[in-house]
C-alpha cells in the first residue's frame, strides 16, 4: 500500500509538472505568434505607401534582414523579390495570401519547412494600382522551440521528481503511519481517520464473528477428541492423498504406532496388502469390509468413503476388535459340532442294542448285559442332556435363587458323596478350613466342588490323595483343590475350562466323563462373580483355586 501511495503521489506530480510546461509553452508561442503577425502587418503598410509612391525604386532602397517582400502583378507575375530574381520565379496567383488579398484585399497564411523545424508567416495587402505587396518573416516552430528548450526542461523534469519523491515519501509516511498503528485485534478502539471507520466497525463485526466460530470450531474439536480419545475402536481419518488427518489411541495400539504418523502417507503405519486393497475399494465403491489379525487379536475394519459436494474428500477407518465374538462364533460351532457328537454317541449304542434285541439276536443269558448296556448310555445321555441345559442357563443369565451357604460344609457334603468312588482306588479324599460363607446359587457351588474332586479322583493315581482346603479373607472365600494325579501338560492348561474338550480322550470316555464339567465349573464361578486358576505340573498333580466374593455382614 505505501508504495502504491508513494506512486501515485510522484505521478500525480509529474503528470501535473509536464501539463503545466505544456500549457506554458503553448501559451507563450500563440502570444509571440501574435506578436510577430502584428508586426509583419505594420511593417507591410510602411511598405505598402512606399511602394505605391516610388514603385520599384522605393523597394530596392530597403534593407531586409528579417523580411522579405515580394510585389506580385495583377496577373500573378512576379515584379520585385528582395532575396531572389523574380523573372526566375513562378507564378504566384496561386500563393494562398495572394489569391486571398486579391479577392479580400488582404491574406495572410503560413507554411512550415520540410524539417518542420522553421515556420514562414506570409501577410498580403492589394496597392491602388491593382498588384499585391506580400512580406514574409521566418520563424522557429513549437517543436523547435521544444527541442531548442529540450536541455532546461529536463533539468527542470528531474529537479521537479526528485522533490516530487521526497515530498511524496513524507506525505506517503505521514498518511501510512496512524493506519500502521491501527490494532485490528481491537478495531472499535482505534482513533484514525473517518473514511475508515465504517472499515473498522466492519473488521469489529467480523473478528466478533471469527471469535464465536473459532470457539465452536475449538469445542467441537475438544468434544471430537474425547470422544475418540475413550473409543474401544480404533479409528483413522485420512485425506484424498491417503494422508493421516487423525488417529485416536486405540488405532495406535492396533497399529504398533504413535501421533507421529499424523500428516504421513498411511503407508507408513500399515503396509499390508489387504488393507491397501479395502482402501482402494472403498474409494470406489463408497464402503468395504474386512476381516484380518493384528497382535493375535481379530479386528474387522469398515472403511468408508467421505465425500463433500459429491466429491471425494478422504476416507475413515474403524477398527473393531472382534476376537470375542470370533471366539464365541468358533465355541458355538465346535459345540454344536461336540453335542451332535455327544448324543449321537449313545445314541447310536443303544439303537444297535435294542435292534439286536428286538430282532432276537441276543441269547437269554446274554439281556442283562445288554439292558445294563442301554441303562448305562441312556443315563449318560441325561447326565449330557443335564449338562447342556445348566451350561445353557449360566450362558443367559438366567436368574437363579440364591441363599446363605456355606463352602465348607459343601465341600464336605461332596467329599462324603464321593467317599465310596475314592475308596475304590485307595485314595485319601479330605477337607480342611472352616466356614467359607457367601451368598450363593447352592446346587451351582455343590456342582462345582463335585466336578473338581471327582476329575481329581479320575485322574489320580491310585494310592493318591485329594486335599480340600477352605479358607477365608477380610472380602474373599477361597476353595483349593489339590490332587497328585497325572496332571495337565502345559500345552493342554489355558484350554481345559472350553466345552468338550478333553485331554486324553480315551480316558475321559473310559470314565465316562461328558467333557463339560469344567466348563460348568468355570461359567458357576463366574456367575457368582469369582474367579477360576489352576496350577499343574505333568506327572506331579494339580491345584484348582476357586475365589468367591464373601457374604456381606
Amino acid at each position: 500500500m505505501t508504495n502504491k501511495i508513494f506512486r501515485s503521489i510522484l505521478a500525480t506530480s509529474v503528470i501535473v509538472l509536464t501539463a503545466t510546461l505544456v500549457i506554458i509553452t503553448s501559451v507563450l508561442y500563440d502570444y509571440f505568434t501574435n506578436i510577430h503577425v502584428n508586426q509583419l502587418k505594420n511593417e507591410l503598410v510602411i511598405a505598402s505607401v512606399g511602394t505605391e509612391q516610388s514603385g520599384k525604386d522605393y523597394l530596392q532602397k530597403l534593407s531586409f534582414d528579417n523580411y522579405r517582400l515580394t510585389w506580385v502583378a495583377a496577373d500573378g507575375k512576379v515584379l520585385f523579390d528582395s532575396k531572389a530574381d523574380e523573372t526566375s520565379m513562378d507564378n504566384h496567383l496561386d500563393r494562398e495570401e495572394i489569391a486571398e488579398a486579391f479577392k479580400t484585399g488582404k491574406g495572410s497564411s503560413s507554411r512550415y519547412s520540410a524539417t518542420l523545424t522553421e515556420e514562414t508567416l506570409y501577410e498580403a495587402i492589394l496597392l491602388s494600382d491593382g498588384t499585391v505587396l506580400r512580406i514574409s518573416s521566418d520563424r522557429a516552430s513549437g517543436l523547435s522551440l521544444v527541442l531548442g528548450m529540450l536541455y532546461p526542461i529536463v533539468l527542470i523534469m528531474i529537479m521537479a521528481v526528485i522533490i516530487a519523491a521526497v515530498l511524496a515519501h513524507k506525505m506517503t509516511k505521514r498518511i501510512i503511519e496512524p493506519l500502521n498503528r491501527l490494532d485490528l485485534d481491537n478495531p472499535a478502539e482505534n482513533d484514525t481517520y473517518e473514511e475508515i471507520a465504517p472499515l473498522l466497525s466492519r473488521i469489529h463485526k467480523q473478528n466478533m464473528k471469527i471469535e464465536r466460530k473459532a470457539a465452536e470450531l475449538n469445542r467441537r474439536k475438544e468434544e471430537f477428541g474425547l470422544i475418540t480419545e475413550n473409543m474401544c475402536e480404533g479409528l483413522v481419518l485420512l485425506d484424498k492423498n491417503r494422508n493421516v488427518l487423525t488417529i485416536n489411541p486405540a488405532a495406535m495400539k492396533i497399529f504398533g504406532t504413535d501421533d507421529s504418523c499424523v500428516g504421513n502417507d498411511f503407508l507408513t503405519v500399515d503396509r499390508r496388502h489387504d488393507i491397501s486393497a479395502a482402501i482402494e475399494k472403498a474409494v470406489s465403491d463408497g464402503h468395504s469390509e474386512i476381516r484380518t489379525k493384528r497382535s493375535e487379536r481379530e479386528y474387522q475394519f469398515d472403511i468408508s468413503r467421505i465425500e463433500t459436494d459429491g466429491e471425494p474428500a478422504g476416507t475413515v477407518i474403524l477398527a473393531i476388535d472382534i476376537t470375542e465374538q470370533a471366539d464365541a462364533e468358533r465355541l458355538r460351532r465346535e459345540f454344536s459340532a461336540n453335542v451332535s457328537h455327544e448324543l449321537k454317541t449313545p445314541l447310536q449304542s443303544i439303537t444297535g442294542s435294542v435292534e439286536l434285541i428286538e430282532n432276537g439276536l441276543v441269547k437269554p443269558e446274554d439281556m442283562p448285559r445288554f439292558v445294563g448296556h442301554i441303562r448305562e448310555e441312556a443315563a449318560r445321555l441325561v447326565t449330557l442332556v443335564e449338562d447342556i441345559i445348566r451350561l445353557s442357563q449360566l450362558d443367559e443369565g438366567c436368574e437363579m435363587p440364591k441363599e446363605n451357604a456355606s463352602v465348607y460344609d459343601i465341600a464336605a457334603e461332596v467329599c462324603d458323596t464321593l467317599k465310596a468312588s475314592a475308596a475304590k482306588r485307595d485314595i485319601s479324599l479330605s477337607v480342611t478350613g472352616d466356614g467359607g460363607n457367601i451368598l450363593a446359587v447352592k446346587h451351582l457351588i455343590f456342582e462345582v466342588i463335585y466336578n473338581l474332586c471327582d476329575n481329581a479322583i479320575k485322574y489320580n493315581l491310585d494310592g493318591g490323595k485329594v486335599e480340600v482346603n477352605v479358607s477365608e479373607g477380610e472380602k474373599e472365600v477361597t476353595l483349593t483343590v489339590s490332587d497328585t494325579g497325572i496332571g495337565i501338560p502345559a500345552e493342554h492348561q489355558s484350554r481345559i475350562f472350553e466345552r468338550f474338550y478333553r485331554v486324553d480322550k480315551s480316558h475321559s470316555r473310559k470314565s465316562g466323563g461328558t467333557g463339560l464339567g469344567l466348563s460348568i465349573v468355570k461359567h458357576a464361578v463366574m456367575y457368582h462373580g469369582g474367579r477360576i486358576s489352576l496350577q499343574s505340573e505333568e506327572n506331579k498333580g494339580t491345584s484348582v483355586t476357586v475365589v468367591l466374593p464373601k457374604l456381606e455382614q
